[in-house]
């Protein structure tokens, strides 16, 4: 739980990831304060491949900490080999906290597919399953990581 907003207060934490199946797509859904833990993130490997394609990131992150958002981002695309997207708010809230938005879908190898700072926006973009699958054949480096269990 994020103390320094005092969400300890008000939310209990969770114990479990939720890893959603749509439309032939596994993605493993995740929520702001989680992008600073690279664990809840993490592939978890089988014989099958990998254990979800598509990471998403719904967020609460003020602009004063954008650059650690988009950096955060990139890097759970490029260690998971997936596509992450992170969906941030915009605007100031109840403290005057500005929220800059930030945006973005980010494909496997780290590159930023679309980006929106400082409005509020909707967009369509097409992930491209066989762009994933080139990268994972390509650069396998699910298959070296080392076995864990998150408890």
């Amino acid at each position: 739980m994020f103390a320094y907003g005092e969400e300890d207060k008000h939310y209990t934490a969770g114990n479990k990831r939720l890893i959603a199946s749509v439309k032939g797509w596994k993605i493993n859904l995740q929520v702001c304060y989680d992008l600073r833990f690279p664990v809840w993130a993490r592939q978890q490997s089988s014989a099958q491949g990998p254990e979800y394609d598509v990471l998403i990131y719904v967020a609460n992150w003020p602009e004063r900490r954008s650059h650690a958002w988009k950096t955060l981002l990139c890097a759970r695309a490029i260690e998971n080999q997936c596509y992450v997207v992170g969906v941030n708010r915009v605007g100031n809230d109840g403290n005057n906290v500005y929220h800059s938005g930030n945006s973005l879908v980010i494909d496997p190898l780290g590159q930023v597919l679309y980006h929106m700072a400082d409005a509020e926006d909707i967009f369509t973009i097409a992930l491209q399953k066989e762009m994933l699958e080139e990268v994972r054949s390509k650069f396998p480096f699910w298959k070296d990581a080392d076995g864990f269990n998150i408890q």
